[in-house]
């Protein structure tokens, strides 16, 4: 569940739904469920509670209650904040959807937002500013007139191009991570922007850069469009993926990831001459390593463009 409670509004149900959180902590589902249950006859129109009733029921292999109380989370709630449609989508064989839910991802980084950059850098070894300054390097990059950090957060990645940027924006769909961001002082520019319902811009950016972004967009057809038409014609599109089997494809970590193949069609299809495809490490994830491609696109031609996993990529 989202890392702080949310009241009912019910005392005595609060009280009930904290005493199953004990119990499920002890690792006594079948009292946790029971009690949870018992609070939400008391709040019966409490979504947070019922996401957190189809958690423990999932927890106890018990899916087709698991299914209802999330289905009921979305009949209370349609918005999603939960991301209840993204535990349905993963009960199919194959999961088949291909975004998330704008108002689930603006919740989970208001809270996580104090905390981001301990967990991220410091327990999940996030190497994305790195990574993607080293990709850009190697495919001739030296500095921007104006550039755009897309799902910005605190500003890890705007720390990183901040000395070779004479402008650097910032977007991210969560106020809590941009006010994170604008208390370093290195943006000119931050808006709360929800990144999959931008209206087209002027072709105006250097570079465009979404470093860990795109895990949580699914299908980057409308994104990638919107960045080939914000750059200038010179201009560089740099963003970091998830490895994944499929063109896009929901993990039960309840992020996104997306095949090689894919991503070269879609950066295709919006007119990138020139793309790069780096193999790379992204993070640690529950001590294993999350394997990853770190992308730089143009729309200027070249003569080959290097995977750097060791196979040559022409340019489409």
């Amino acid at each position: 569940m989202v890392g702080k409670p949310f009241p009912s509004g019910n005392p005595q149900a609060d009280r009930r739904a904290g005493y199953a959180e004990t119990m499920a902590y002890l690792g006594d589902l079948s009292v946790a469920i029971e009690v949870l249950a018992g609070a939400l006859d008391l709040a019966p129109d409490w979504a947070a509670g019922w996401f957190r009733l189809g958690e423990y029921h999932e927890s106890a292999n018990a899916m087709e209650e698991a299914t209802q109380a999330w289905r009921r989370v979305l009949e209370l709630d349609p918005e999603d904040p939960f991301g209840a449609g993204l535990k349905l989508d993963l009960q199919r064989d194959v999961p088949v959807a291909e975004m998330m839910p704008a108002a689930y991802v603006e919740m989970l980084f208001d809270q996580y937002a104090p905390r981001f950059e301990t967990s991220l850098v410091q327990r999940l070894e996030y190497r994305g500013p790195e990574l993607m300054m080293q990709a850009l390097r190697e495919a001739g990059f030296s500095g921007a007139r104006r550039a755009l950090d897309l799902g910005c957060g605190t500003g890890l990645m705007g720390v990183a191009l901040r000395g070779v940027c004479d402008w650097l924006g910032g977007y991210d769909i969560s106020a809590g991570m941009l006010e994170e961001a604008e208390a370093k002082g290195i943006y000119d520019l931050l808006e709360k922007q929800d990144l999959g319902q931008m209206a087209p811009g002027a072709p105006v950016h250097d570079l465009i850069v979404a470093a860990d972004v795109f895990i949580y967009m699914g299908a980057l057809e409308q994104i990638v469009g919107w960045c080939a038409g914000a750059l200038s014609p010179q201009g560089r599109f740099a963003f970091t993926v998830e490895c994944g089997a499929r063109a896009v494809e929901l993990r039960e970590t309840r992020r996104f990831a997306h095949s090689q193949d894919y991503v070269r069609e879609v950066l295709r299809q919006a007119g990138f001459r020139d793309v790069r495809l780096r193999a790379c490490v992204l993070r640690q994830d529950r001590g294993q390593d999350i394997h990853g491609v770190c992308v730089v696109a143009s729309r200027q031609g070249a003569t080959t463009a290097r995977d750097r996993d060791g196979e040559a990529q022409v340019p489409a």
